[in-house]
């Protein structure tokens, strides 16, 4: 498929071989005397080294459902199923390590602990768990994260002597050095300039591209949304439609934003 050409497709509920499943999702508060429904019946699946984005405008539901597909919340109904296991079934203490061990987490604002150094901080995983971050493979795996994200000669530097750029990459290489069977990054570059966005963009997209590393980015930005292989379009709790851009190395959004322009969004 070429950089120009955009398949909009209704939105497949499962794929046979999926890392990551909704399946009729629905969430619904209820804040005082109104109820409100941030998920109406979501469906769809994520492969195996797939790069997958949600967009949509704020409180489409987008992300509500991040949040259920990486067990940081319940639905209401609905199920998500996770390498094959039932995550919406777990005990609080199975999901949790089930969490821990098999997602990581991005988010907009980078949550360094302002007294450790990046290699501190990237080996919080592991310190967390009990185990020693600073002998043998698991000091190899902290490194190779501070590598991955270009950050090798800073490991002991703190995140007050860091760009904003750079502690967003201590955020990737933390959420990546346990080696995640999925990658949740909710606006992760909602909170830099397009320079230093776009550089963020890049090191997810790479450790997508050479390493297979499945990704689920929440965005409401188009630049950021076109890295993606496919685009759900969230509206009013549901998905109004599927985007596929395919793998490109080049990742301009003008076909993307063509297709929500039909879309009227």
């Amino acid at each position: 498929m070429t950089d120009s050409t955009v398949a909009a497709t209704p939105a497949a509920p499962v794929a046979a071989g999926a890392i990551l499943e909704a399946h009729d999702l629905a969430k619904r508060y209820i804040v005082g005397e109104n109820v409100v429904d941030a998920l109406r019946g979501v469906s769809l699946s994520v492969m195996p080294g797939e790069f997958v984005a949600f967009m949509g405008p704020s409180g489409s539901g987008k992300s509500t459902l991040l949040q259920l597909l990486g067990g940081l919340d319940r639905p209401t109904s609905g199920r998500v199923v996770l390498e094959g296991r039932d995550i919406s079934a777990l005990t609080d203490n199975e999901a949790t390590r089930l969490r821990r061990e098999r997602t990581g987490f991005v988010f907009q604002f980078f949550n360094l602990i302002p007294v450790l150094d990046v290699r501190e901080n990237v080996a919080l995983p592991f310190t967390i768990a009990g185990q020693d971050p600073t002998r043998g493979e698991t000091r190899e795996r902290v490194q190779a994260a501070i590598d991955a994200v270009e950050l090798t000669g800073r490991e002991r530097n703190r995140p007050d002597q860091l760009s904003a750029g750079e502690q967003q990459r201590v955020a990737i290489a933390r959420a990546l050095v346990t080696r995640p069977a999925l990658l949740f990054a909710d606006e992760p570059t909602g909170n830099l300039d397009f320079a230093t966005g776009t550089e963020i963009l890049d090191v997810l997209w790479r450790s997508c591209n050479e390493r297979g590393q499945t990704i689920v980015l929440v965005t409401h930005d188009a630049k950021a949304a076109a890295y993606a292989d496919r685009v759900f379009v969230f509206l009013d709790g549901h998905v109004g439609d599927e985007i596929v851009l395919g793998r490109r190395a080049e990742h301009t959004a003008a076909p993307l934003i063509s297709r929500l322009a039909q879309l009227g969004l």
